[in-house]
């Protein structure tokens, strides 16, 4: 009797798992922190088109400009003034537009910015690493003492709200913010510096004083203070009352929440509850702002600069623009944008780390 075999069952191939690169970018992309870096880059993009274009539209170019100077200053004839300026400007006023903006892009993206029109020979890399680091000095230090000491003084406005302590400091504040720094600057410089002669306004001009040597001495760093003193008080007095007043209403809120209530039934010091509870919690918004400020540093100082007469990057860009010189414009344009858009990336980034609330409701 034959008997039979029973055969193996055929093997199933597994199935192979299909790659979408869609459903994989779409995956990629609701990452909190990359979607944030991906907005961040297209608005950099975004400003600095804008901005190549719309420095173009400004009336006059570099020749027409250095013209003109020639004809008033030198007494030149239009034609001789045209030529020379033809010959020492790297620049074509005919050249189309979105010529030169491939041809820009094309070095940016080498990481190239380019020459100074204006001064041939000369990198606008160059001149915003020689200006640059003078601004971020005196507005930073400015920056930090001003949100240091708005910050004590808000808590303590919080800590004694309807008492007088709270209406004289909120009254402070109030005019310190509703005034525009520069007019602090005009009046820093007419009343103690012209009317009451509390300090030399010409010895204050540049960044230090000619007769010193650059170095790490307390000599040179002293006198660099001195420079960035009355640069540096116009900063604090002018930003000052908007973080103590930020910083009262931050407090005030957190004072309110039930837990700061249930810390103090379990009996904690009032110091531990300011330090764990209240100050903790009050400060987010602050980080926040502070962040967006940093990016705020290279671009908040034309006016100031210019009114002291502080060769930072801020006198730089105004003497770009009264020279019309495209590249430098540009280049400093570029620094303010990346700076700004940096600061708010890092602000969204130390905010969502901060507080995981806003991570996870984006990735929704």
């Amino acid at each position: 009797m034959a008997t039979h075999t029973p055969t193996a069952p055929a093997l199933e191939a597994a199935p192979v798992p299909s790659f979408h690169l869609l459903d994989y970018l779409r995956r990629f992309y609701a990452n909190y922190t990359v979607r944030t870096i991906f907005k961040a880059l297209v608005t950099i993009w975004a400003v600095i088109t804008f901005t190549f274009f719309l420095i173009r539209l400004m009336p006059g170019n570099p020749v027409e400009v250095y013209v003109d100077f020639l004809m008033n200053q030198q007494n030149m004839t239009y034609d001789e003034a045209y030529s020379r300026a033809a010959s020492q400007f790297r620049f074509d006023p005919d050249a189309s537009p979105v010529t030169q903006y491939v041809e820009y892009m094309g070095h940016l993206l080498q990481g190239d910015l380019g020459e100074s029109i204006t001064s041939s020979g000369t990198r606008v890399i160059d001149q915003i690493a020689r200006f640059l680091p003078w601004t971020i000095f005196s507005v930073g230090l400015g920056l930090l003492i001003s949100f240091t000491l708005g910050a004590t003084l808000g808590t303590i406005m919080a800590y004694k709200r309807n008492t007088f302590i709270d209406h004289t400091l909120s009254l402070i504040s109030s005019i310190l913010s509703a005034v525009p720094n520069y007019i602090w600057g005009l009046m820093i410089l007419i009343i103690f510096g012209v009317q009451l002669r509390w300090f030399n306004v010409g010895e204050l001009r540049g960044t230090y004083s000619p007769t010193m040597t650059p170095g790490f001495t307390l000599e040179f760093l002293g006198d660099v203070l001195k420079h960035a003193m009355l640069p540096v008080l116009v900063y604090v007095t002018g930003s000052i009352g908007g973080w103590m007043l930020n910083m009262r209403n931050s407090t005030i809120g957190t004072l309110g929440e039930d837990y700061v209530g249930v810390a103090r039934a379990r009996g904690l010091t009032s110091s531990r509850i300011l330090l764990a509870y209240v100050g903790r919690n009050a400060s987010l918004p602050m980080f926040t702002l502070l962040a967006i400020n940093i990016g705020f540093i290279i671009g908040g100082s034309v006016i100031i600069e210019e009114l002291f007469v502080y060769k930072g990057i801020g006198s730089f860009l105004y003497w770009s623009i009264s020279q019309r010189d495209y590249t430098s414009m540009q280049g400093v344009f570029l620094i303010i944008t990346i700076s700004v858009v940096v600061s708010n990336l890092m602000a969204d980034l130390l905010y969502s780390r901060l507080d995981p609330r806003v991570r996870v409701s984006g990735e929704k």
